[in-house]
């Protein structure tokens, strides 16, 4: 089975506050490029209500599945490859391919394989660049959902509070209070609930 453990730290900040951590971090950060999240959940929302979200992100021309839930140490996210025409079956009809994800929906949701009634709620795209420092991987997203942009840097990291510390630091020394934003999947729901 494709999993990890996921274990990051994110703030949102301003326009200006990006361009700036841009452009410090260019040198050394990949070039920008796009991703496309795309959000799942049961019929009953399910999956928000487990504090769970239900992705295929498309990129560098990949369909990946995963299936984001609690652990005790930051998240477990289950992954599972699509094919063109597997992520075109779940966007229409709700139905996914058996396989990692599907199994891992099953024992998050105590709902057999056919009953899962999994439905399509909406895109976030997102330009990213990544700059690779000696405590972990910073992340610089620019996000777009409905009519929404948002700014966020975020902190990926192998031990938790070996990150947290490098995390806070590298907050200080850019004189930025730590805000602990709601995750994209949230602000995206937040803002579809909006236009419900």
């Amino acid at each position: 089975m494709s999993q990890e453990i996921e274990i990051e730290f994110k703030n949102l900040i301003s326009e200006l506050t990006y361009s700036k951590l841009l452009r410090y971090y260019s040198p050394n950060s990949s070039p920008i490029f796009e991703q496309v999240n795309h959000y799942f959940d049961t019929k009953n929302m399910g999956l928000q209500a487990k504090q769970s979200a239900l992705r295929v992100r498309y990129k560098g021309k990949k369909f990946i599945l995963t299936l984001k839930q609690p652990h005790k140490i930051g998240l477990l996210e289950t992954h599972q490859l699509l094919n063109e025409d597997e992520f075109k079956i779940l966007k229409q009809k709700g139905t996914i391919p058996s396989g990692e994800v599907s199994h891992q929906l099953e024992s998050l949701l105590e709902l057999p394989f056919g009953k899962l009634n999994l439905q399509y709620l909406g895109k976030l795209t997102t330009e990213r660049t990544e700059c690779n420092l000696p405590e972990g991987l910073l992340v610089l997203d620019k996000s777009f959902y409905f009519d929404c942009t948002d700014f966020e840097m975020e902190f990926e990291c192998t031990e938790e509070t070996a990150g947290r510390k490098a995390f806070e630091d590298l907050l200080k020394s850019w004189s930025l209070t730590w805000t602990e934003p709601p995750n994209k999947i949230e602000r995206f729901y937040k803002e579809k609930l909006k236009r419900n």
